[in-house]
């Protein structure tokens, strides 16, 4: 069935399956016999614990997430987590931050706030066009824990390696990438991802915690709602959690599984990801200023050099069934995000557009 749907390149909230939309749409009205919307149904009803329970279990296995790590289905965004960590992980008030971008540095500031915390690297004066390599690392040993953000949203870069951290657990934001490939959830303390660019509607915040690091003694200053601990022991139901989100993730599980799971959706998207880097760096007008290592298979930048050229071509890529491909505010120029849902004939017309406005 035609729907006359554009090929949407938004960073976020951005493209879902069209089989997980037509599912949603079928179920809209009245859930498996249910009579009523996932959307109006108690979340302490029989039939939403099912649901719940399901997305946990479909995250587990398509993630290969270790029995010793609490999945948690909470609300506030990646921004909050930016809180939420050196909320719960500081103990003796030092933590490691590594900026390579807008993210992590907000994350970084945010930190401070909480206690002593170290800049343990940072590429900002190289416009965050690359990740620090393991030896640039500057990390304290007795620290609490080490952030990074994987996959940098707004300058198209990403980690090509997890770094070694030592006995200290490694914290990361993954966000922009959660999903799109296979990881080793061993390596990390700590994983976070606000949903809305891979897995669900806006709403949704994954967290996965290594069980140790969940202490139920915290500072007085921190809200229940903040509590890892709580949070876990009530299995994201200690309040109303973000039902509909958290049904949507589900369908996009099942999708993914269905697909053949996280190495075919690496495949699929470094597939994507080739075709336009190649022509990226075959072109004489667009530039993609990431060093090669450390591109993002996920959010692709690029730009030319006049930026009347730029907003024209923003204008016309609008006008010819693509959306969303102007780059952040802070930076300028274009991105074109290419998640999961973004098929590879979304990126083939693209490049067909950009040779054709190129010429």
């Amino acid at each position: 069935m035609a729907y006359d749907r554009i090929f949407n390149f938004s960073a976020g909230p951005s493209m879902l399956p069209v089989s997980v939309l037509e599912a949603a749409r079928d179920d809209m009205l009245n859930y498996q016999g249910s009579g009523m919307s996932v959307m109006e149904m108690s979340h302490r009803s029989k039939v939403y614990d099912e649901i719940i329970k399901q997305a946990e279990a479909l995250l587990r296995e398509v993630m290969g997430i270790p029995q010793n790590y609490k999945v948690m289905f909470l609300q506030g965004g990646a921004s909050l987590q930016f809180a939420m960590v050196p909320m719960n992980l500081l103990k003796t008030g030092k933590a490691d931050y590594i900026v390579t971008g807008q993210f992590s540095g907000k994350a970084y500031q945010e930190a401070q706030k909480y206690g002593e915390i170290n800049l343990a690297a940072t590429t900002k004066p190289e416009n965050f066009s690359r990740i620090p390599q393991q030896n640039e690392l500057k990390l304290n040993p007795d620290a609490d824990y080490v952030h990074i953000c994987y996959n940098n949203t707004i300058f198209g870069t990403k980690w090509n390696y997890i770094p070694e951290t030592g006995n200290v657990p490694l914290v990361a934001d993954l966000s922009s990438c959660i999903l799109s490939e296979p990881i080793d959830v061993s390596r990390f303390g700590l994983i976070y991802a606000g949903a809305q660019k891979n897995v669900a509607p806006a709403g949704l915040t994954i967290v996965i915690a290594r069980e140790d690091l969940l202490r139920e003694e915290l500072p007085a200053f921190v809200p229940t709602m903040c509590n890892y601990s709580v949070m876990a022991q009530n299995e994201s139901m200690y309040n109303t959690p973000p039902c509909y989100p958290i049904y949507v993730c589900k369908l996009v599980l099942d999708w993914i599984k269905g697909m053949g799971g996280l190495s075919a959706m690496q495949a699929h998207n470094q597939k994507k990801a080739a075709i336009l880097y190649d022509y990226l760096d075959s072109s004489k007008l667009f530039k993609n200023p990431v060093s090669p290592e450390s591109r993002s298979l996920m959010n692709v930048t690029f730009r030319a050099e006049d930026d009347e050229i730029n907003a024209r071509f923003v204008k016309e890529t609008s006008a010819n069934g693509m959306s969303n491909l102007k780059g952040h505010r802070s930076v300028g120029g274009m991105r074109a995000s290419i998640y999961n849902a973004m098929p590879v004939e979304g990126v083939e017309k693209l490049v067909e557009f950009m040779k054709a406005f190129e010429k």
